[in-house]
């Protein structure tokens, strides 16, 4: 890690502050750090589980990174909560897409400063249809680790698309999942660290343990995926990319089924004017869930939009 690195973990960060508001009728999980004088807004659009309390890290990290000088906003997915304030109902991709054009009508509209869209994973292919969509608004689009096609090599793409197809199996998993709610919040967070989390930071493992112990949640997660795996099975918008080059940013891992390397040389192929990096330092798909990974994309992200904007700075 570099010294930088190392110095800003040691620094007393900003914190983030949670709120809930409504959006659209439905419930909405915020994370949120407002500047006092706003460059300009950063509205982060999370993966699936599209659960903002994963991303705390990265977000006090990117505040630290951007001086500052943004008002930095992340949106969770709709019924990816700790309560199920939907009442049971599931919500499709196409509905968490309208959900945050939705949020920039009734939050932002009034925003005179530039706003610049960070999507990881799936977000990044929201950020997209945010960007085609509020166009006036949106000056620049950062996908982290993005997910925007099938990777029919993937043999885990195969299983989840199976899996999240099925309405039986959907529920027969979320229902396994949310038993372990049985567990007392000490014991499942041991059980997270032992197997899935060994590497994990504390605030991913909280997260996990907050809101993945929720049956509702599970089966909102898999019934997006399901309408992910419909949606990405066509090639992505590449004529709209095009025009957007000088808009649009992504970030790729080295190893990862979601963003494989095949769809950045795609991506380098038919909008060659796109800004594109290829992480190289061992992070992986979820960065959000080690402390190291977070604060690596946040300078990532901050030097992207630093280097694009020093008009702003």
């Amino acid at each position: 890690m570099e010294e930088s690195e190392k110095e800003l973990m040691k620094k007393a960060k900003r914190p983030v502050d949670s709120r809930l508001c409504r959006v659209s009728g439905s419930m909405t999980e915020i994370m949120e750090i407002q500047a006092e004088n706003p460059t300009f807004h950063v509205l982060f659009i999370p993966g699936n589980p599209g659960v903002v309390s994963f991303y705390k890290d990265f977000l006090e990290s990117l505040n630290e990174f951007l001086d500052g000088n943004a008002s930095i906003i992340a949106m969770g997915q709709i019924s990816h909560t700790t309560k199920d304030w939907e009442s049971g109902r599931l919500f499709s991709m196409q509905e968490q897409i309208d959900h945050k054009i939705d949020f920039i009508k009734q939050e932002l509209e009034s925003v005179k400063v530039p706003i610049i869209l960070v999507g990881h994973s799936i977000g990044s292919y929201i950020s997209l249809e945010i960007l085609r969509k509020c166009s006036e608004k949106v000056v620049y689009c950062i996908g982290l680790y993005p997910f925007l096609t099938l990777n029919q090599q993937s043999t885990k793409q195969s299983l989840i698309g199976k899996l999240a197809a099925s309405s039986v199996l959907s529920a027969t998993a979320s229902f396994l999942i949310a038993s372990l709610r049985l567990l007392p919040m000490w014991a499942a967070r041991r059980l997270v660290s032992n197997t899935i989390g060994a590497s994990w930071s504390d605030t991913a493992v909280e997260a996990t343990c907050t809101h993945l112990r929720q049956y509702h949640t599970m089966r909102n997660v898999l019934f997006m995926a399901m309408t992910e795996f419909r949606e990405l099975a066509t090639e992505p918008d590449w004529d709209f990319m095009r025009e957007n080059q000088s808009k649009l940013a992504f970030l790729f891992g080295i190893d990862d089924h979601w963003g494989p390397l095949q769809l950045f040389e795609e991506i380098s192929k038919q909008a060659p004017g796109t800004s594109l990096s290829i992480e190289r330092e061992g992070h992986t798909h979820g960065f959000c869930c080690t402390v190291a990974g977070s604060v690596w994309a946040a300078q990532h992200v901050a030097t992207l939009i630093k280097n694009r904007f020093s008009h702003l700075q």
